[in-house]
């Protein structure tokens, strides 16, 4: 019998990654149980947050103990849905997404990416990270053939939205955004957006409140932003 689906809230679920981060380096360092103490510290926000996160996954911890960290791993894996590989297809191959296309950590992560695809035809056709570039009219094919899971955009804004268009068309309902565009899909789809423009502008505010913090009234006291780098999940 399939076991029933928890409703995780979105929240909820994009701290996952960092715990998943902080867990995957315990391990590593053969370190068998962690608090929800140390887990908070490195995502954060407050224990009773983790906590509250935690019992999501049906872990609730050991008093005095703290969490297991190998079992607390595979929970949190299965949940992410990281127990299999999820091909990835990137379109748009300049420069952004020939460095996505030669990022190592994807395939090592369970997300290899499986085809690459531009409509440029100085592009079409070379090899790029050992794939052959194809068209974007071959995309459909390339789902099918790749059983592809994820479609990642890195083309200019103005063709954005057109390619998150044919991707759900082609069944990729799972799709990255780094196009600097605002891009809607249908409600079947799951679309995320990394807006490096937005992030720079973030940490500039934190820069400049840190320059000025020292004024008539004292010194300004700012949390930076948590970590929200993908290559945590």
């Amino acid at each position: 019998m399939d076991r029933p689906r928890r409703h995780i809230p979105e929240a909820t679920v994009a701290r996952l990654p960092l715990y998943l981060r902080t867990l995957s380096e315990l391990q590593a360092e053969k370190v068998t149980s962690v608090s929800s103490e140390r887990l908070a510290e490195q995502a954060g926000v407050n224990a009773a947050k983790v906590r509250k996160d935690l019992s999501f996954l049906g872990s609730y911890g050991t008093r005095g103990v703290g969490y297991d960290v190998e079992y607390l791993l595979f929970q949190m894996s299965r949940e992410l849905g990281l127990t299999k590989a999820w091909p990835v297809v990137i379109v748009g191959i300049g420069n952004l997404g020939a460095a996505l296309a030669n990022y190592g950590g994807f395939g090592e992560r369970g997300y290899p990416v499986a085809a690459l695809v531009d409509t440029d035809p100085t592009k079409v056709g070379r090899r790029v990270s050992g794939h052959t570039v194809r068209h974007l009219e071959d995309l459909p094919a390339l789902v099918s053939e790749h059983d592809i899971a994820i479609g990642v955009i890195a083309t200019p804004a103005e063709t954005a939205q057109e390619v998150a268009d044919i991707l759900v068309a082609a069944g990729v309902t799972s799709i990255l955004n780094f196009a600097p565009a605002v891009v809607a899909v249908h409600p079947e789809a799951s679309l995320r957006k990394v807006d490096l423009a937005l992030e720079l502008q973030i940490l500039s505010f934190y820069r400049q409140r840190e320059s000025v913090g020292d004024g008539p009234e004292g010194p300004v006291a700012v949390e930076p932003p948590a970590d929200r780098s993908i290559a945590s999940a």
